[in-house]
Formats: structure tokens, C-alpha cells, sequence
């Protein structure tokens, strides 16, 4: 008994977006999803403190 795959031709313009989604959306959510985190991160560090000479030398002022 001899099987042969059969070819079933292109697929429909519909078909083809939905596997583009399914082949690169997750990667597109990921990079999404690491950019908000990092912008979160950002915002919660607390600013830099000072040098104690430049703090000094405003509490002179």
C-alpha cells in the first residue's frame, strides 16, 4: 500500500496571517512585555544621591 501526501495548494490569505501570528506574536508580546517591566523598573529605582561635596557645598548657599 503506497500513501502519498497530496499537496492541497497555497493557503488562503487568512490562513497565512494566522500563522504568521502563531509563528512570531509570542516573541512581539515578550518584547512588549520586557519593555513595561523595564519602564516599571526604572520609575520604582530611587534618584542617586548626591556626592557629599556637592552636598556640602549647597547647604552653604
Amino acid at each position: 500500500m503506497n500513501v502519498t501526501l497530496l499537496h492541497l495548494g497555497s493557503l488562503h490569505p487568512i490562513e497565512q496571517a494566522l500563522t504568521l501570528v502563531l509563528a512570531f506574536g509570542p516573541f512581539a508580546v515578550l518584547g512588549i512585555v520586557v519593555l513595561v517591566r523595564r519602564r516599571h523598573d526604572r520609575a520604582d529605582e530611587p534618584a542617586p544621591k548626591q556626592a557629599p561635596e556637592q552636598a556640602e557645598g549647597q547647604r552653604e548657599r
